[in-house]
């Protein structure tokens, strides 16, 4: 009878562990309306090999969430900022997610900040019904999916790919007025991938020609090869979509081998690592397409960089305004939805009409991409100049 009595108590108490197991792994996303705080996730490349992106979100999700909690937070509440690293990975960044969701119970998750990073998390966002804001993900698949649905709780404050891309080559034909363009892609990317498709069937249909088209993979180091090849084919221009780890060498090792057609890019050059790996020399006659100028003179921009360097010590740089204007973004939605609830929220979301940001004015349309104006900036002697703003 002893014996009978300790297996019982061993069975009973093994059932109770599976129950909790159980049901901590089926609970769906909650509202936490009864709850003393708003929980938001942060999903960001905190390390990594684009670790700048997420570190300058982050700082400026920070600073936006301290000013809206000492004004009296949201809906009475305080807003709980959860942070995790996605250390770059996409696999990780999936992770984070399931881990925001299920054990930290945040009613949105802002991030990650690369196309391919918010890619991992969709998924999990979307089997938990828990909207998904990403200020950099510019894919133009993050928010839509290869059928043509809109992802329903998926949204981005940023421009897309497609948009880059044109923009782009309407600068190169129009501006520069290029007839010749090679282009260097990185074939691990989405991002680069994306923009360069749009950059070659715009350029085309204005009448210039892809004289040649490159590629390279993330974390390569030497690019001479093919550096040689876009040179000895004389372009007037280089389309170079990609990332300022991999863009920094290959301006520095273009410029050594006299490759002086001038740059162009995305978004993703927007990092103080790119001079650091460049050189200033390097980085004359290079042109991006960005979401935001510091060279912006508007009282909410000055307010902006005033605040920014109070607290960090240093100018913001745009994807620091892209982390403000998406915690604003957030808190805009929230006060709308009247109640800390995803499903709620996502809705709010979807109805946004003229929100002002620091990157602009925006609203988002059927497919939950925001209409916003693009920034071209130049580059001279390593220092970021305001060049033209282009509205869609």
């Amino acid at each position: 009878m002893k014996r009978l009595s300790v297996v019982l108590a061993m069975v009973l108490i093994l059932s109770l562990f599976t129950g909790c197991s159980s049901q901590q792994a089926a609970a769906p996303a909650q509202s936490t309306d009864g709850a003393d705080t708003v929980k938001v996730g942060l999903n960001y490349e905190l390390s990594g090999n684009v670790a700048t992106y997420g570190q300058s979100l982050t700082e400026g999700i920070e600073l936006a969430m301290e000013e809206i909690n000492n004004n009296g937070g949201l809906l009475g509440k305080q807003v709980e900022l959860v942070k995790a690293d996605n250390k770059s990975d996409n696999a990780e960044a999936a992770n984070v997610a399931t881990k925001l969701i299920t054990r930290d119970k945040v009613v949105t998750i802002l991030g990650p900040a690369t196309s391919g990073n918010t890619k991992g998390a969709i998924p999990v966002a979307m089997q938990h019904k828990v909207p998904l804001i990403s200020a950099s993900a510019t894919a133009d698949d993050v928010t839509v999916d290869s059928n043509g649905n809109v992802r329903e709780f998926i949204f981005k404050t940023c421009f897309s790919d497609s948009f880059q891309g044109v923009i782009m080559a309407n600068f190169a034909g129009q501006d520069l007025g290029a007839k010749k363009a090679a282009i260097l892609i990185d074939t691990t990317s989405d991002y680069s991938k994306g923009l360069a498709t749009s950059f070659k069937d715009k350029f085309e249909n204005l009448g210039g020609t892809i004289v040649t088209q490159q590629a390279y993979q993330t974390k390569d180091k030497d690019f001479r090869a093919v550096l040689t090849n876009i040179k000895s084919v004389n372009p007037d221009v280089l389309y170079l979509p990609g990332y300022y780890e991999e863009v920094g060498l290959i301006a520095k090792q273009a410029r050594e081998l006299g490759l002086n057609a001038p740059i162009l890019g995305g978004d993703g050059y927007d990092s103080p690592k790119l001079l650091e790996l460049a050189g200033k020399e390097a980085l004359n006659h290079v042109y991006f397409t960005n979401h935001y100028s510091s060279m912006d003179d508007s009282p909410e921009v000055v307010k902006f960089k005033e605040a920014f360097n109070k607290k960090y010590g240093k100018d913001p740089d745009a994807f620091n305004a892209l982390g403000y204007d998406l915690a604003y973004f957030f808190a805009d939605a929230l006060v709308r939805a009247g109640e800390a609830d995803p499903v709620k929220i996502k809705d709010a979301l979807a109805t946004t009409k003229n929100f002002k940001g620091i990157t602009g004015t925006l609203t988002v349309d059927e497919n939950h991409n925001p209409i916003k104006a693009i920034t071209i900036i130049e580059m001279k002697d390593g220092v970021q100049t305001f060049l033209k703003k282009q509205e869609p």
